[in-house]
């Protein structure tokens, strides 16, 4: 943050949306009307600035999370450019951890996409204000009414217009501002050329002025005062209006909604000029922590160059200073600040210092990594992290040559800190270096960084389902681990019970020794041998997950006895319990939702049904037709193709993890 900069002028926000919605293209225009770019960059010339990486413009969507600093009459926003697409969702999730407001990006033709709910969600959680930017309302079919209502039923939230369209599809050409009760209208596509002030057109009056009195009602009911005045006929000023939007939005009790077309330029001035006035600065959203005192800074995000590794990070509190010694609170070493950089997007400008509240990238740190809080203190309390995804699918990989092996293995250390949702593991049976993520478009992406950053000529096998395994029964075992071949001996005895829990509670650990049968300081190796032997279940050599391991009982020998001891006993009672405790593999289910138009529907359901899909719901969307189904992912692979043959090459799909399901004894697991 510059040093004129104070909190009530600080942004920190992103944007957020389903893929192919416009969130790059709005963030660009952001970029050229803030004087940030003197040129718009297009999407589909590969000439964005936010998405910068080669494979970015290659393939037209944003894969990694971009930041960038702006500045807007006065206020300087730190902004973040997301993925849409469900394969990157970390990055959705990471950048929302540490930001205080967000810009959400409709289809102003599609409404409320699936990613658009997930993100949602997110925000959700985190307890992010948002405001709402009803995009491409230029385009035939697009219908701003008819997205704020599935925001209210779909969202659930309390999505209030604070503009109205001025003419539709071909004929958009301006809003109503609603507070001011006047209309902005853009005569030319033309980016440099300003909005015209001038009165409601005569036929949308009455439409505004009812839009405008719901707008009043949502917020004079959380205010005593202006709830007073209004009932005694008083309409509130426009800047006791805009406070109370403020406020509402804060509190999560409203998202303003604004309405435009990013790619013709109309829309965003009056978007920014929502961003300073809606969304909070640092310290002001909800359950915020106080900006003074020591620091306290959370890692969101790596990466790494020929320059070294860069931790993106968000300060929370206190200040970060160049050469500083700092520590890392989640493992407790000691790191140094080499440099600090302001990020604009591929570009970084040298800082002497971060305060709290700002986000920007920090070289020199050698063992963070993402959801690691750097303090001033080593015993310092540790942020909340950031949750990570869940793997569903896998590739095996190698080198094409031996003499690949080592880039390899250094290509794929790198790729996994920098992405925590990759993950890499060997398969028990094959001894194959298996990669697993969410989708098959985050593999390619992978796959095609280790060729382009690594020189690493790789063979990739070809994808697999991600199974897990699990118990649907309760077990208990005694085992007793004893071995005697000259020298010390080793003797672990133990008894130990295993229930199942439900479906994504994963793993927990509890024992019930009393008395010291089993000294104290051998029950962690207890912990750590079943975690070993849960990588690889005994059923069917999957992960085995949602289950809950409890130490009853055990002993130990005075001499004998030793933590490697009882590491060994735990993984092998846990995988003689499993077997009597009726194991089931469970299958990646994936929400699925098709858009197709009418006369192919049938065709589309009675494929989905062969899939063994469920169809949750259909629903209508301008011509085309809205299929919901889970759908196994296996049943998934090539899919594109078949519905592509189905509707001569006019419907399209999207999908993401729902989740796990027992696979039916009569079905073969994809090899």
């Amino acid at each position: 943050m510059n040093s004129n900069t104070t909190w009530r002028n600080l942004r920190n926000i992103g944007v957020i949306a389903h893929v192919d919605a416009g969130k790059t293209t709005t963030t660009e225009r952001i970029l050229f009307y803030t004087g940030e770019n003197h040129r718009i960059g297009e999407v589909h010339d590969g000439a964005t600035t936010m998405d910068f990486d080669p494979q970015e413009r290659a393939r037209g969507i944003t894969i990694h999370s971009a930041a960038t600093t702006v500045h807007w009459h006065g206020t300087q926003i730190n902004l973040i450019d997301t993925p849409g697409h469900i394969d990157f969702n970390i990055e959705v999730k990471r950048s929302l951890r540490v930001l205080d407001g967000a810009v959400v990006v409709f289809d102003g033709v599609a409404g409320v996409e699936p990613q658009t709910e997930t993100n949602w969600r997110l925000a959700d959680d985190y307890r992010v204000p948002r405001i709402a930017f009803v995009n491409k309302l230029d385009r035939l079919g697009a219908d701003f009414g008819r997205v704020v209502a599935m925001m209210r039923e779909r969202l659930g939230t309390n999505a209030v217009p604070v503009q109205l369209p001025i003419g539709a599809e071909g004929d958009f050409r301006g809003v109503v501002d609603l507070l001011a009760m006047h209309a902005l209208v853009w005569d030319h596509d033309d980016a440099s050329a300003p909005p015209r002030v001038t009165a409601i057109p005569p036929e949308l009056l009455d439409a505004a002025h009812a839009a405008r009195a719901r707008l009043v009602e949502a917020v004079v009911e959380r205010d005593d005062a202006l709830l007073d005045a209004w009932l005694r006929g008083e309409s509130p000023s426009v800047d006791a209006l805009r406070a109370g939007v403020r406020a509402a939005t804060l509190a999560g009790a409203m998202v303003p909604v604004l309405a435009g077309s990013a790619f013709r330029n109309r829309g965003v001035e009056p978007l920014l000029d929502a961003v300073v006035a809606y969304l909070p600065a640092p310290g002001e959203a909800p359950g915020a922590a106080p900006l003074d005192g020591a620091l306290s800074a959370l890692a969101f995000k790596l990466t790494a160059d020929d320059h070294g590794a860069m931790v993106f990070v968000r300060v929370y509190s206190g200040s970060l200073r160049r050469g500083d010694t700092v520590f890392n609170a989640s493992t407790g070493q000691a790191e140094r600040v080499a440099r600090l950089y302001e990020i604009h997007a591929d570009r970084r400008v040298e800082r002497d210092a971060l305060v709290a509240g700002d986000i920007a990238g920090v070289v020199g740190l050698k063992d963070v990594l993402t959801g690691h809080t750097l303090a001033a203190t080593r015993n310092a309390p540790v942020l909340e992290s950031i949750a990570v995804p869940e793997a569903v699918i896998d590739v095996a990989i190698e080198p094409r040559q031996q003499s690949g092996a080592a880039a390899l293995s250094k290509g794929l250390s790198v790729l996994v800190r920098e992405d925590p949702s990759l993950r890499l593991r060997q398969d028990p049976d094959s001894g194959q270096t298996l990669l697993s993520g969410m989708g098959e478009l985050q593999l390619e992406v992978a796959v095609e960084k280790l060729r382009s950053r690594f020189g690493v000529d790789v063979a990739v096998g070809r994808p697999q389902v991600a199974y897990r395994e699990t118990i649907s029964a309760a077990a208990e075992v005694r085992h007793v681990h004893r071995k005697q071949s000259g020298g010390p001996g080793q003797f672990a005895e133990l008894t130990l019970r295993i229930a199942p829990l439900g479906r994504g509670e994963g793993f927990r650990f509890s024992t019930t020794v009393v008395g010291g049968a089993i000294p104290r300081e051998f029950i962690p190796a207890v912990e750590a041998g079943i975690r070993r032997a849960a990588q690889a279940g005994p059923f069917a050599g999957y992960p085995l997950v949602d289950f809950e391991a409890t130490l009853v009982d055990g002993s130990a020998h005075v001499r004998d006895s030793s933590a490697l001891a009882f590491e060994l006993a735990a993984a092998h009672a846990l995988r003689e319990a499993v077997l009597n405790a009726a194991p089931v593999v469970l299958e990646p289910v994936m929400a699925v939702e098709v858009v197709t138009p009418a006369e192919a529907l049938g065709d589309v359901i009675g494929d989905l049904l062969r899939r063994r899909g469920h169809v949750q719901g259909q629903d209508a969307r301008g011509t085309a037709v809205v299929v919901t189904a889970h759908v196994p992912l296996a049943q998934m692979f090539g899919y594109i193709g078949q519905l592509r043959a189905l509707s001569s090459g006019r419907a399209q799909f999207t999908m993401q993890l729902s989740h796990h399901a027992e696979v039916p004894a009569r079905v073969a697991l994809a090899a």
